[in-house]
C-alpha cells in the first residue's frame, strides 16, 4: 500500500500551498493541476459538484502528481463513504463544533474497531487489483483528515477537539467565524481576529498543522497567517481564474482596438 507523502508533509507542518476546484469540470482540475501547487481542494460543499464528477476530478489531479483535498458539505456517515471509495488523499469536515462532532467524523473514516466505516472499497483498493486486507490494516490510515473550526463554539470547544485521534490538521474558516459574533464580511473587526489568534495559538501548541481557505491571497493576509503559524494556505478558485483572464484579455483587446 503505497505511502500518502501528503499526509507525511502535513504532519511534518511542512509549508503547503494549494488552491480551489468548485465548477463542475473535470478539464479544469486536469489544467490547474499542471501549475503546481502541493494540493487542490476540491469543494463539493458550497458546488454543484457530483460523485461522478469528483471521481474524474480526483483521478485527473492526482494523474499529474498533486495531491487531493476533498470537503464534503456536511458531516454525514453515508456521505463522507462514497468519498472515500473515490480515494482522495485528504478529507476536509466542514462546521466541526464540539469534540463529539469530530468524534463522529473521524469515526465515518475508520473501519471497526475504530470507526463504524461500511465496508466496500472500490478505487481506494484499485478495484480489487490490491491487497484488499493491507487496505484494511494499513491503507485506510493513510487517509488525511482535517476539519474545519469556523464558528465562535468551535474555537471554545477547540482544546478538547484537538484530543481526538486520527484528525492531521485544522482549516480556520475566517469567513464564518466572522458571521458567528456577528461580523460577516468583516474578517478584519476585532472579535473574530481574536478568536482567529486564539484558535491559531491552541493548534499550533498541540504541534498540529492548520491552515485557511480564502478567495485572495494578498501579501497581508499571508504575512498575517504565516506570521500565527500557518503552514497550509489555500487560495484563488477556478472560475476567479477564469473571469480574471477573461477581463484581462478583454481590456488588452479593448485597448488595441481603440487606439
Amino acid at each position: 500500500m503505497k505511502k500518502n507523502i501528503f499526509k507525511q508533509r502535513l504532519q511534518a507542518r511542512e509549508l503547503l500551498c494549494g488552491t480551489h476546484l468548485q465548477l463542475p469540470v473535470p478539464e479544469h482540475a486536469d489544467i490547474i493541476a499542471l501549475a503546481g501547487f502541493d494540493y487542490i481542494w476540491i469543494d463539493t460543499e458550497h458546488s454543484p459538484i457530483d460523485d461522478r464528477t469528483l471521481l474524474h476530478c480526483v483521478e485527473l489531479v492526482k494523474m499529474h502528481g498533486t495531491a487531493t483535498m476533498v470537503r464534503v458539505p456536511v458531516n454525514d456517515y453515508n456521505r463522507t463513504k462514497k468519498v472515500l471509495e473515490i480515494w482522495p488523499d485528504a478529507i476536509v469536515f466542514p462546521m466541526i463544533n464540539t469534540k463529539e462532532q469530530a468524534e463522529t467524523a473521524v469515526r465515518s473514516t475508520l473501519y471497526p474497531p475504530y470507526g463504524n466505516r461500511g465496508f466496500g472499497p472500490m478505487r481506494a483498493v484499485s478495484y480489487g487489483n490490491e491487497d484488499v486486507n493491507e487496505y484494511i490494516e494499513k491503507g485506510v490510515f493513510e487517509l488525511a483528515r482535517l476539519v474545519q473550526v469556523e464558528t465562535s463554539e468551535a474555537v471554545a470547544n477547540l482544546d478538547e477537539i484537538l484530543t481526538v485521534p486520527y484528525i492531521d490538521g485544522f482549516i480556520i474558516g475566517p469567513c464564518d467565524l466572522a458571521a458567528s459574533v456577528g461580523e460577516l464580511g468583516k474578517i478584519e473587526q476585532p472579535k473574530t481576529q481574536a478568536l482567529i489568534r486564539k484558535a491559531a495559538e491552541c493548534i499550533t501548541a498541540a504541534g498540529k498543522s492548520f491552515g485557511v481557505s480564502i478567495g485572495d491571497a494578498s501579501p497581508e493576509f499571508l504575512d498575517f497567517y504565516l506570521g500565527l503559524g500557518a503552514n497550509l494556505i489555500s487560495s484563488g478558485v477556478d472560475y476567479g481564474y477564469l473571469l480574471n483572464g477573461a477581463k484581462e484579455m478583454q481590456k488588452r483587446l479593448s485597448s488595441a482596438m481603440r487606439k
